[in-house]
């Protein structure tokens, strides 16, 4: 007798044991949420990495600041100015003359000096003018204050002092000024030659220098003050005998001021 005997082939055992070992499953969601907090990490670091690299950025900058540009920035500086000008006005004499025949006017070059001192912490400029090369002009000092919003001039021939409101549009702030007695000398800029002039009229005594701040209160100190006010026409007054006029010239902006100061009395 023959026995005959059959061997399961591999390939079925293999099946067999695929089908008895169980199958292990991923849940998509469960892996959607790790990638997420993986990605707010990641967000939350490059955040943080931002945040130090401006913080840094920002303390080398205020510390370039301090160390560097401010020290390049005295808070007082003195500059002594020469400033040509010309003034067109015509002559007193032939002005109404010369209005008929439309001749031209003269054109008279001048020469001003003055001596600027800017105080950028207390926000005022002192200008010092000395006796001018022409006549009907007084030397004087000049107070601008910023803080107060006020400008006093100080007639060094009368020993008066006038007072009046701070005039922005004519003189700049002090930094600016600053800035451009800067340029002027390193000979990147160049005043104008043209003269602007303003008139004021004596309105009234001031008999408390204390409300004035303590700067304009030290230059009118033992001085008879007065307050001034504008006067609407910005021509110039050729009768200053009636008048009792007289001018000052200074310079504060990119061109020559002329200030005249009347009283009637």
């Amino acid at each position: 007798m023959v026995k005959i005997s059959f061997q399961p082939f591999a390939g079925h055992k293999a099946d067999k044991e695929e089908e008895t070992q169980p199958a292990v499953l991923i849940s998509q969601p469960h892996q959607q949420q790790v990638m997420k907090r993986s990605s707010v990490a990641t967000l939350c670091c490059l955040t943080f990495a931002l945040l130090v690299f401006t913080c840094s950025l920002l303390y080398a900058c205020v510390y370039i600041y301090t160390h560097y540009i401010i020290p390049q920035v005295p808070s007082q500086s003195e500059f002594h100015c020469s400033v040509m000008y010309d003034d067109t006005m015509m002559a007193p004499l032939r002005t109404h003359t010369r209005a008929h025949t439309h001749a031209r006017p003269h054109t008279h070059t001048h020469s001003l000096d003055e001596k600027v001192d800017i105080n950028l912490q207390d926000n005022y400029e002192l200008i010092s003018v000395p006796v001018p090369d022409f006549s009907n002009t007084h030397p004087a000092e000049i107070i601008h204050d910023f803080h107060r919003g006020l400008t006093a001039y100080h007639d060094m021939t009368l020993d008066k002092c006038y007072v009046s409101k701070l005039n922005t549009s004519v003189v700049m702030a002090p930094r600016n000024l600053w800035e451009l007695l800067i340029n002027v000398k390193r000979g990147s800029y160049l005043p104008q030659r043209y003269l602007l002039q303003e008139q004021m009229w004596v309105s009234g005594r001031v008999l408390d220098l204390r409300p004035l701040g303590p700067f304009i209160a030290n230059l009118c100190s033992g001085k008879d003050t007065y307050t001034l006010r504008p006067h609407g026409n910005a021509r110039r007054v050729y009768k200053r005998g009636a008048d009792s006029c007289f001018g000052v010239h200074h310079f504060e902006n990119t061109f020559v001021m002329e200030t005249l100061i009347c009283d009637s009395q």
